[in-house]
């Protein structure tokens, strides 16, 4: 039977990149139990993938700060758009941060495929198992076992399940005796108590607003959903709450005591925000609509809450609705200057399936790309 120099499990946006920086003079294997590689690639930002963002930092992710500065630091994001560009593919900046595909994400995913090209890929194929037998991985599969030097996990997370996401990088953790943190969504919309179910009758409303959750201050689009809230604010939010309150600025770029002083209009008038969504804030902090020289001083006072409206989510919409999720392998049992498994020789784990997740806006495929050319430059060192 014959041994693999590297076998890759999953076949997404870290698997690929991992594999196109890997010397072409080994014989590499990528499993996925897909039909096709890069399935969530694909799909992501409705078909034109957000790879990345403006600005980049640690602070732009929850996970252990050395690890994501290791693999910043080893595949930043201008390296990132210095190897699309030198493979032809210039990405569009929408909103002055996020770059996106022009066309698709078939632009990406194609030079993906063609810098790994002399890799052996798997697809359709289920991983069941691995076990390490005298300093052999060996996979087993649907299609057999297949056994290699050195393994790379890239198997994701939980999200998307209709894409064939499963637990499978977490179990062959915990096999080898790794510490994990379980998966829970994250990037997803928020359910609501009783007392914030006025959002729910928004549905379809959006603006922009600043959000603060633990030390995080998030500035973006908010949206009112049937099931809650969601939008791109929300969606990072989740990100970083666990229980207890958050806050909502619904006028972070003005104040309402300016906006009041000498107006005669009515108080949901002098609101830049659309008449249904100003009467339904007033109401929800009790404060009555009336013309703005009309206002008691205690009414003044109710409204900073507009400022700063807190309130405790009920939960979230779980796994079917989350972009990715939270958890994975945890760091202390990873070396963060090559994600090699510190007790289990020749054992990687990049991607989603590390505990490490990005907000909303790139970060999540640029911690998928920074991380498999870390793993890449540690196995081409060997």
């Amino acid at each position: 039977m014959k041994i693999y120099d590297v076998l890759i499990l999953g076949g997404g946006a870290s698997s690929l990149m991992c594999a196109s920086h890997l010397k072409s003079s080994w014989h590499v294997g990528i499993i996925d139990n897909n039909p096709k590689v890069c399935t969530k690639l694909k799909i992501s930002g409705g078909g034109k993938c957000n790879i990345t963002n403006v600005e980049v930092t640690a602070n732009n992710f929850d996970g252990d700060s050395e690890l994501v500065n290791n693999a910043l630091d080893s595949f930043s994001r201008d390296d990132l758009l210095n190897f699309l560009d030198r493979n032809g593919v210039e990405p569009e900046i929408r909103k002055n941060r996020y770059y996106f595909c022009r066309k698709s994400s078939d632009e990406i995913i194609n030079v993906l495929k063609k810098q790994s090209r002399h890799v052996e890929t798997l697809l359709n194929t289920t991983i069941v198992e691995v076990k390490k037998v005298d300093n052999i991985f060996e996979v087993k599969t649907s299609r057999g076992v297949l056994k290699a030097k050195k393994l790379v996990v890239a198997t994701g997370a939980k999200s998307f399940k209709n894409l064939g996401a499963t637990e499978i990088g977490l179990n062959i953790a915990k096999d080898f005796g790794l510490k994990v943190k379980e998966f829970t969504p994250a990037l997803v919309g928020m359910t609501l108590q009783p007392e914030q179910f006025w959002m729910k009758e928004l549905s379809g409303l959006s603006c922009f607003v600043n959000i603060k959750v633990e030390d995080k201050l998030l500035k973006e689009e908010m949206l009112f959903a049937h099931k809650g809230i969601s939008g791109p604010a929300i969606l990072s939010a989740s990100l970083y709450w666990k229980k207890g309150n958050m806050s909502i600025d619904f006028l972070p770029n003005t104040n309402i005591f300016q906006l009041i002083k000498n107006s005669k209009k009515l108080l949901s008038s002098v609101m830049p925000l659309p008449k249904r969504l100003s009467k339904a804030i007033l109401k929800a902090i009790g404060v009555e609509d009336v013309e703005c020289k009309k206002i008691t001083p205690h009414a003044k006072k109710d409204l900073e809450a507009i400022h700063n409206y807190e309130f405790a989510p009920a939960g979230n919409f779980g796994f079917t609705k989350a972009e990715v999720c939270r958890g994975g392998v945890l760091a202390c049992g990873l070396n963060p200057k090559t994600l090699e498994s510190w007790h289990v020789e020749n054992l990687y784990f990049i991607g989603e399936v590390v505990d490490v997740t990005g907000e909303l806006g790139g970060y999540n495929f640029q911690w998928a790309f920074s991380s498999g050319v870390v793993c890449a430059k540690a196995l081409n060192r060997i």
